[in-house]
């Protein structure tokens, strides 16, 4: 099964990104707009993982998540993968606190637990939009958002996503771990 950990923002803060993005969608040529229902902010991609390693992996991911605080974060800035002028993936960047050691503790945990396709490319936060097949250069759609930022929001929890590929993309929601209370100050 094929196996992913994310953040899930709530509603509200996605309703304002959808806004911002509406009047764009079906507007550039070859850019696929996937439904707003798959919207999350990996933190980990475990890949194919054998159903006899999810009870492990469910223990190690649980442990590294409860390890670190809620995170308070925002949407702000849009981009690109590779670049902006030759891209095939259209985000919203993730700002506030940090992210990555959750990410990394998560995806080390994977990998001990016999997640052997865990990705290990560098951790950058963001909320994936569209893609497209062949490169297409999104300067004109990015500026056009240039002055876009988000409402504070707070992930309280880290999800366990199983993701059904075909036609039709669709993501099963396998388990979900509470982050550590806030430190008071």
């Amino acid at each position: 099964m094929r196996l992913f950990a994310a953040l899930v923002p709530p509603d509200e803060v996605l309703d304002e990104i959808s806004r911002a993005i509406a009047p764009h969608v079906g507007q550039v040529p070859g850019l696929r707009w996937p439904d707003r229902a798959t919207w999350h902010i990996t933190l980990g991609f475990f890949g194919e993982v054998p159903e006899q390693v999810l009870p492990e992996l469910e223990v190690r991911v649980a442990r590294a998540v409860h390890r670190y605080p809620v995170l308070d974060l925002a949407f702000d800035g849009f981009g690109a993968f590779s670049s902006v002028r030759r891209a095939r993936v259209f985000w919203v960047g993730v700002t506030g606190d940090s992210m990555t050691r959750l990410a990394d503790s998560v995806k080390a945990g994977a990998r001990r637990a016999g997640a052997a396709q865990t990705d290990e490319k560098r951790f950058h936060p963001h909320l994936t939009l569209a893609r497209a097949k062949v490169e297409t250069d999104l300067r004109p759609l990015v500026e056009s958002l240039s002055e876009f930022s988000g409402s504070p929001w707070r992930a309280e929890s880290v999800r366990l996503v199983r993701s059904h590929t075909g036609p039709q993309v669709r993501y099963e929601s396998l388990a979900e771990w509470a982050l550590a209370p806030a430190e008071q100050g």
